[in-house]
């Protein structure tokens, strides 16, 4: 599926140049998914160093070509690091993306993503629709980490979703991705809806993490709208070809070999986004 804003042929581009380059991403993520999103960025052929110590992650971050940063399972050490590594890659115009894990279940995490966003801004985003309506300043029914039933994005909802994360890309300048079983993409000027994932992405730990790494190693050539919906929608599709399994550990296995195997005719072939 093909339109004038968003052609499958420029997505793939984006794949070969990251596994020709390799480049080196730096993830600042929580410890119960590095594993994890160490392995997502191998996957697709890149270079991922995990570095959190804040007295070299200046350095880190100068000679990376993209930054993800993670507020999972926060804590003191991680927030400075963040912050040092954040304000580098804005200073040196390194691509960068924040996954705002839990925002919407503490103020210190709410508090630290709008000191973040105000002085690092990072050109990606990413969480779920609790977690974005509670950046928002608007009332959210988050469940932990997880997004409330009421804020979900289905039919009914996905209209004044996208009103929402329009206005907070304008106002941050940054691309805002909301997950769900419908993922929304936007820029404020070009919207996607993307329709590719499985329920079992939701049921281990670490899928969210592991969006967040691809999408940093996706937009580390600067393509940062094209990037971010290429890593969507790969992750969307390689859980579909990894759902048929017998539980959540065998998916776990089976999905990151979809991520290193997938072919380029099956992305074309699979993704499903619709234009707004």
């Amino acid at each position: 599926m093909t339109n004038p804003m968003l052609n499958i042929t420029d997505l793939l581009e984006i794949r070969h140049q990251v596994k020709a380059e390799k480049p080196l991403i730096h993830c600042i993520t929580n410890h119960i998914s590095i594993n994890d999103c160490a392995n997502a960025v191998l996957a697709i052929g890149a270079k991922p160093i995990m570095a959190e110590h804040p007295r070299e992650v200046s350095q880190i971050t100068a000679t990376s070509k993209a930054l993800a940063v993670n507020l999972g399972n926060i804590n003191d050490t991680r927030m400075e690091s963040i912050m040092i590594s954040g304000k580098i890659a804005f200073e040196k115009s390194i691509p960068s993306i924040i996954d705002i894990v839990g925002v919407a279940c503490s103020d210190l995490r709410l508090d630290f993503t709008k000191k973040f966003i105000s002085e690092c801004h990072p050109n990606v985003i990413k969480g779920n629709m609790s977690e974005l309506k509670a950046l928002c300043d608007a009332k959210s029914d988050a469940k932990g980490i997880d997004v409330g039933e009421k804020d979900a994005i289905t039919d009914d909802t996905i209209a004044n979703s996208i009103a929402m994360l329009k206005t907070l890309s304008s106002k941050t300048g940054s691309i805002v991705v909301a997950t769900g079983a419908v993922d929304i993409i936007t820029d404020a000027t070009e919207t996607y809806l993307i329709r590719n994932g499985c329920e079992m992405l939701s049921m281990i730990t670490g899928t969210g993490c592991m969006l967040n790494v691809l999408a940093a190693t996706f937009i580390s050539n600067k393509n940062i709208l094209r990037g971010t919906v290429l890593a969507t929608a790969l992750l969307g599709i390689c859980g579909e070809l990894s759902h048929n399994v017998q539980g959540t550990g065998m998916f776990k296995t089976k999905l990151l070999d979809s991520i290193f195997s997938i072919s380029d005719y099956v992305l074309e072939e699979k993704i499903r986004y619709t234009p707004i």
